[in-house]
């Protein structure tokens, strides 16, 4: 699974945080500001291994942001297993599981190709263009939007969130081009030593609590409940 999203825009503004700063210089923001457009930041997020793909642009039309997915993904899918044979109707299954209790279905073609990618992507009509959706079906890539106010939905926002922070916290851009780069080379370090991430949403926390485990020192063992020490028990009452 892969998750889409597109940051910003982020203008040319002095952004608050901290800076390093001689003792007794606080830093200090210029008050002028420079209309030099703004950029948004292209993301793709793998939330197994917490690698991500992004690029920093002024303009995000449709024939900008599809044409870099196009060119992400044809390069994720090389580097994939091949797909294991089976009947073809096993392929279709694999598609319509995912098409289950949505309020909005797409209409998946006759035969499907084998699944290989399930890519989140937010609810726009620029993400439904049907020659976009013809070629991931085609690449056997199952767009799965997220529904009207569900952008929470979408772990891609979690790691926009780190990289815009550590990037332009405490900067001051004055053109597009430095901006793009401080973005594009916080990812790059990011990917050095990518952190994975699992889902922590309410459901997974009631999960969580109802099969509680505790650790026991020594190995990775668990138990199902706390284990009371021998002095512990010694203790009078």
């Amino acid at each position: 699974m892969w998750c889409e999203d597109e940051a910003g825009p982020y203008a040319m503004v002095p952004y608050p945080g901290r800076s390093w700063q001689p003792r007794g210089r606080p830093g200090r923001q210029p008050h002028e500001y420079h209309p030099n457009g703004t950029v948004k930041l292209l993301t793709l997020f793998h939330p197994l291994s917490g690698q991500v793909r992004v690029a920093g642009v002024m303009r995000t039309t449709n024939l900008i942001l599809l044409s870099w997915l196009q060119d992400q993904l044809t390069r994720i899918l090389k580097t994939l297993p091949p797909p294991c044979p089976q009947p073809i109707y096993k392929d279709q299954l694999a598609w319509q599981v995912w098409q289950e209790d949505l309020t909005q279905t797409i209409s998946l073609p006759l035969q499907c190709p084998p699944l290989r990618i399930l890519l989140v992507m937010d609810n726009l009509a620029g993400h439904k263009n049907p020659a976009w959706v013809s070629w991931c079906f085609k690449h056997g890539i199952l767009p799965l939007y997220t529904p009207l106010g569900g952008s929470w939905l979408n772990m891609a926002e979690s790691i926009q969130r780190l990289l815009k922070r550590r990037a332009l916290d405490g900067e001051y851009f004055l053109s597009a081009e430095p901006m793009i780069h401080a973005l594009e080379a916080v990812a790059a370090h990011w990917n050095r030593s990518p952190t994975p991430f699992i889902w922590g949403g309410k459901r997974h926390d009631r999960r969580r609590r109802a099969s509680c485990r505790h650790r026991v020192g020594g190995s990775g063992a668990v138990t199902a409940r706390s284990v009371r020490s021998f002095y512990a028990r010694l203790r009078p009452k």
